[in-house]
């Protein structure tokens, strides 16, 4: 019978299948001592640095294992702002492009992609046929068949990519997920992941001439050109823009999706189930402010993911995170570095706080700490072959997982997915939205 891990490896095509722990396909743990980087600093280049990138790019100016070598951002002002933060923090001047395919003709090994959405699985697979290993900010992609595309790539480059997914490299984090997965609150058949915040309008968008710090086709890259710009598109409100964006969904939705699917031993659902909208102003904004996505897997498990951007009520004293429901209690785990565990009367038997602060609500870099864990894995996987906590398969899996919520919204109604290959069943409609379209020479290749 085939398994949704065989099909995963099916589209390699022929070459080395990506493994799940995130040890490069083709390469044994003994020759990993050889490959660059292994007793120096690994050096990296940043893509995208206006804001989380802007973060990362501090993270890694100060990580001793790593050397910001790099900064590619189409906006020259942010580019300026990262060499200037990194030439502080570590005394060395990155070099600047404003075109990802010039940089990558550069001799560098890791490629960070902190860009709008619709780049990030085109610049993560050059930067594989460029050699590089990549840094994939969530999502890992803009549609699920791009996330098909990025497990072909790395197999065929034999690279390895670690997925943003930072909360699986947090150490609270880690053993919250181990108590739900161990039977602390017995078997967990639910859960419910959220995100709440008090996001305003971005009004009606006026067509202005383009910043000249900008340049606006190189922004645009992949996606086909919107000719005339607005002066709401950019920055960060992209992210409301079907045409570049995945929304709230996609946005935040994805880290605690990935959590409840880490934490639940679940891959691919049966049926998935999204009902929300934009509602609380009226302007350009296309993705919804208010969403509840609903996931089935058969008959023995379901979570859900409720998103809101204009409301920021939290749930369970926290404006983001996940919680899990047993046969013996619940465990909540907050944004950040911290858990909870409660019995069947809501009592609580145990509280596991951190000593390293998280900042909700921080668009940029929520903790510095923290995340430097996650960059330090990677390292470790390309150093020695270990395990890498967010590895490109379990990241592809937790992306389309919101993305088959977002398609399920968009055309209004349930879909049937096919628990192995992840794929919908018979809905012509909702298959359209499977794939995007590129502007013409940008197309995706292999």
């Amino acid at each position: 019978m085939t398994t949704r891990r065989d099909f995963l490896k099916n589209l390699a095509t022929g070459t080395a299948a990506l493994s799940v722990g995130g040890i490069i396909p083709g390469v044994s743990a003994k020759s990993y001592n050889s490959i660059l980087g292994s007793n120096e600093k690994f050096r990296i280049g940043v893509m995208g640095v206006n804001s989380r990138g802007l973060a990362i790019t501090k993270t890694l100016a100060i990580h001793k294992d790593a050397i910001v070598t790099h900064i590619c951002d189409v906006d020259s002002r942010a580019a300026e702002k990262a060499v200037s933060n990194v030439k502080k923090a570590a005394g060395n001047t990155p070099k600047i492009f404003a075109d990802i395919r010039e940089m990558l003709k550069e001799d560098f090994d890791i490629l960070v992609v902190a860009t709008p959405d619709h780049w990030h699985a085109p610049a993560a697979i050059m930067a594989m046929q460029a050699g590089k290993h990549v840094y994939l900010e969530k999502p890992t992609s803009h549609s699920p068949a791009e996330n098909e595309l990025l497990i072909r790539a790395a197999a065929k480059y034999n690279k390895i990519v670690q997925v943003g997914n930072q909360r699986r490299s947090w150490p609270n984090v880690i053993k919250g997920i181990e108590e739900v997965q161990n039977g602390t609150i017995g078997n967990v058949y639910y859960g419910k992941g959220w995100y709440t915040n008090n996001r305003p309008s971005i009004g009606i968008g006026k067509v202005v001439p383009v910043p000249d710090w900008l340049n606006w086709d190189l922004w645009q890259g992949p996606a086909p050109r919107v000719k005339n710009f607005k002066d709401n598109f950019v920055h960060y409100h992209w992210h409301w823009f079907w045409h570049w964006g995945t929304g709230e969904a996609l946005n935040n939705g994805t880290h605690f999706v990935d959590m409840l699917r880490w934490g639940m031993e679940v891959d691919y659902p049966t049926k998935v189930t999204s009902v929300g909208g934009r509602y609380r102003y009226q302007d350009d904004w296309e993705t919804p402010d208010t969403q509840l996505i609903g996931y089935e897997f058969g008959d023995k498990k379901s979570f859900v993911w409720e998103g809101r951007s204009c409301n920021g009520k939290s749930i369970e004293d926290y404006g983001v995170g996940v919680i899990f429901y047993g046969e013996k209690g619940s465990i909540v785990i907050s944004g950040g570095n911290e858990y909870k565990v409660y019995d069947l009367k809501s009592k609580l038997i145990k509280q596991v706080d951190s000593t390293v602060g998280f900042e909700e609500g921080n668009l940029m870099g929520p903790s510095q700490q923290l995340d430097a864990l996650h960059f330090t894995n990677m390292f470790e996987g390309i150093r020695t072959g270990a395990k890498l906590n967010s590895d490109l398969l379990n990241g592809c899996i937790s992306t389309q997982l919101v993305q088959l919520g977002n398609i399920s919204q968009r055309v209004g109604r349930s879909l049937n997915i096919d628990p192995v290959t992840g794929r919908i069943i018979n809905d012509k409609k909702a298959e359209k939205l499977w794939s995007r379209s590129y502007e013409k020479g940008w197309e995706l290749k292999i």
